[in-house]
């Protein structure tokens, strides 16, 4: 079994689409998914936002791998800051539940890093919902830290 990554073509787009999907639909129900799935999520229909991603020169799209087949993907984007600096921005990130632990999720994030440092970025933002231990280790495999915590309050709207 060989896993890695590759740059997501437009010919991907079918794939793509089924995994932001099922992405979304995998944390919608954990805690914080409900807000997170409305608004941090990218925007339905799925194929038209990662359609308008492979024409963004500051946004990158690559798909996990094992034995040519995609089990995952991971989208980063750049933004430039009020300094100047650059900062990556992971905004998807996801592999199929069967294919997790064997290293493809890692070969997403370090492709996600190489190309951040590419650029220049003085850091990488990505989301982790509250009480998903499995991805905020993860990340913290990789170095990355809590930097802002947000709280919310839901209200009754009976």
């Amino acid at each position: 079994m060989t896993e890695g990554v590759r740059l997501a073509t437009l010919a991907d787009l079918g794939v793509l689409e089924q995994f932001a999907s099922q992405a979304v639909a995998e944390q919608v129900d954990n805690r914080g998914g409900a807000i997170w799935s409305k608004r941090e999520t990218r925007n339905p229909p799925f194929r038209a936002s990662l359609e308008a991603d492979f024409n963004n020169p500051d946004q990158s799209i690559w798909l996990g791998v094992i034995n040519e087949v995609p089990v995952g993907y991971a989208v980063t984007s750049v933004s430039l800051l009020r300094t100047g600096e650059v900062l990556g921005t992971v905004s998807d990130l996801w592999v199929e539940p069967e294919a997790r632990e064997v290293g493809v999720g890692e070969a997403l994030i370090n492709a996600v890093i190489e190309w951040c440092k590419e650029r220049n970025c003085i850091g990488i933002d990505s989301l982790a919902l509250p009480g998903n231990r499995a991805t905020k280790n993860f990340f913290e495999t990789f170095g990355f830290k809590a930097r802002l915590l947000t709280v919310h309050h839901p209200l009754d709207r009976q």
